[in-house]
């Protein structure tokens, strides 16, 4: 991986009226790792990811992109930077008057993509998302979980550097779960991508951290268990609590810690 910088917040502080939401967070994001965002419920967690895409300004602080400040630009100043990254929401977001194949291709169209190039990407990430069967069904016939693959789909279709995951596994059965951190896994070991994944679940920590992707000799796409000759580097995790990292580290380094907070914050989960 390398050592370059993509996203850095430095001391970044905001509050909603008497509400602090974050409490000066400093934490930074290489290129081609992921960067799993823990917390309970209103702890700020989503609320970073649409300060990166400058849907919010802070109150203090900067955001960095590629070592580009985001923090104050305004819309017009942020084309360039929203180019490059894609968020996939809890919802999916999609249109629901388009076909699964339609939404994909509406990104391409608006760059300006010629028909050709539209047809063979799409139906490139509809392979990689295993979505070929529901190509031509609208939104509203498929599953929650299915919608979210195809969200994802639509959110690499052009080549994004950095994807933003928020929340994307709330409400899914646990296979389908799986299948969507199975596709950010490929995402992060297959094409590098530099990508935020923000989640309260530590079942999709455990996954992410503890699995890889990797090709056969006929270059099939296997999801594979972190054993003793392959450590995961590219995978880190910021807790945040009341506002603040709380920490900032591998998984190995969150399960040791004796913190009180991530003590009780792991054990909840566990429960669960």
């Amino acid at each position: 991986m390398s050592d370059l910088v993509k996203i850095e917040f430095r001391d970044v502080k905001l509050s909603f009226g008497s509400k602090v939401v974050l409490d000066g967070v400093s934490f930074t994001v290489k290129k081609g790792e992921m960067k799993v965002i823990l917390g309970q419920s209103g702890s700020g967690k989503s609320t970073m990811l649409r300060l990166l895409l400058g849907l919010l300004k802070p109150d203090a602080g900067r955001i960095f992109v590629d070592g580009e400040e985001v923090s104050y630009k305004t819309e017009e100043e942020l084309v360039d930077v929203r180019r490059k990254m894609s968020i996939i929401f809890q919802e999916g977001a999609l249109f629901d008057s388009l076909s699964v194949f339609e939404n994909i291709a509406f990104r391409p169209r608006d760059l300006g993509w010629d028909e050709d190039r539209i047809e063979s990407r799409v139906r490139e990430v509809l392979d990689f998302a295993g979505l070929g069967d529901v190509a031509d069904q609208l939104p509203e016939s498929l599953s929650g979980g299915t919608r979210r693959l195809v969200a994802i789909a639509r959110a690499i279709v052009d080549y994004p550097e950095i994807i933003l995951f928020d929340e994307p596994t709330v409400g899914l059965d646990p296979p389908t779960a799986r299948k969507l951190c199975e596709a950010a896994i490929r995402l992060r070991d297959l094409d590098n991508v530099t990508s935020m994944f923000v989640t309260h679940r530590l079942v999709d920590v455990k996954f992410l951290s503890s699995n890889y992707a990797s090709r056969d000799k006929d270059r099939q796409i296997l999801i594979l268990p972190e054993d003793n000759q392959v450590c995961l580097v590219n995978t880190n995790f910021v807790v945040i609590n009341e506002g603040k990292v709380v920490f900032n580290g591998t998984d190995e380094q969150l399960w040791a810690s004796q913190d009180k907070f991530l003590r009780s914050f792991v054990q909840e989960d566990e429960v669960l």
